[in-house]
């Protein structure tokens, strides 16, 4: 077991953290199921915050479940009994969700009253689920580009939506966090995140008009992925609080990676070359820090890129 003080329960960059128990909120969600997954594959014990009730079969290897809302200050505070890590996975996934202020205001209290409560608790670390979304891109009313590739951690947000927002507050939280409490955070930039059946579909929509998805710039996730990349989030041998991008290494479309890029986003910098179909994010960070490269990759031949279509900005990010 890693080292620990009374105190803060900070652990020892030396060795991986292995948590003994891990509250993981929204965890029937479509990512907190892959995480519950991933612990449970390695015999970590797992409290559950839930909205909704869940069946059966899906709490069958779960020991404590808690029902109700992660911003829920005394729900919280109980959940957290005996946890020594947090995955935050509770959110409305979208601006669509909801209204605009339910949105905002529901994401941004429940990661204030979960880091808030781990780190009064001596919760030594937490993962939080941030989101490419943070960009501004993928919800905005008007079609925005990046102003550089590869993006990365540094990349200027262009905020326009009550979704992104969230996320940026939400990083803030884990900075404000991480200072007053010592507490080590990362927070996963999600990109697009599905099952084998939701990645075919986007696929198949991309096919049809590579633009639609270009505000996302092609990248995914597969959610057994996004399940090990908190897993390692968790455990990793950090301190401190980071922002990172995780995504499979090579883009959802059979197009070279700049030729997407110069035919949709035609002023963005290019930083360094691209090569092939490799994703256009700095996913350096993810390695370095976490260990973590995507094993789920979609094999597609590269082929060239049809005459753009002009299709609307995509909608549906993590």
């Amino acid at each position: 077991m890693t080292e620990r003080s009374e105190k803060t329960g900070k652990h020892s960059t030396q060795q991986p953290f292995v948590p003994r128990r891990v509250l993981v909120t929204g965890a029937f969600g479509l990512i907190g199921g892959a995480v519950v997954a991933a612990l449970r594959a390695q015999d970590i014990a797992v409290t559950a915050l839930t909205k909704q009730r869940p069946e059966p079969e899906a709490a069958a290897d779960i020991d404590r479940i808690f029902i109700g809302d992660a911003g829920d200050v005394d729900l919280v505070r109980r959940a957290l009994a005996d946890a020594d890590a947090v995955a935050h996975l509770a959110a409305l996934p979208s601006p669509n969700h909801a209204d605009a202020d339910e949105v905002f205001t529901g994401n941004t209290r429940a990661t204030f009253v979960v880091l808030d409560e781990a780190g009064r608790a001596g919760v030594g670390r937490v993962m939080i689920a941030s989101s490419y979304s943070i960009l501004g891109l993928p919800w905005a009313r008007r079609r925005l580009h990046p102003p550089y590739y590869p993006i990365d951690e540094h990349t200027p947000l262009q905020i326009e939506d009550p979704y992104g927002l969230s996320k940026q507050v939400d990083e803030a939280t884990a900075a404000m966090v991480g200072r007053a409490y010592g507490t080590d955070i990362v927070a996963l930039r999600f990109p697009f995140v599905g099952g084998q059946d939701r990645i075919q579909y986007r696929l198949a929509e991309t096919l049809r008009d590579p633009g639609s998805v270009a505000a996302e710039s092609w990248t995914y996730l597969d959610v057994r992925d996004a399940g090990e990349a908190t897993y390692r989030a968790l455990m990793a041998p950090l301190r401190g609080v980071h922002r990172v991008f995780v995504a499979a290494p090579e883009i959802l479309a059979p197009y070279p990676t700049e030729d997407l890029i110069r035919t949709y986003h035609a002023d963005s910098e290019l930083r360094r070359p691209i090569p092939g179909r490799a994703v256009p994010l700095d996913l350096a960070p993810a390695g370095r820090l976490l260990g973590f490269t995507a094993r789920h990759v979609v094999p597609l031949e590269t082929r060239p890129l049809p005459g753009p279509s002009g299709g609307a900005a995509a909608r549906s990010c993590v």
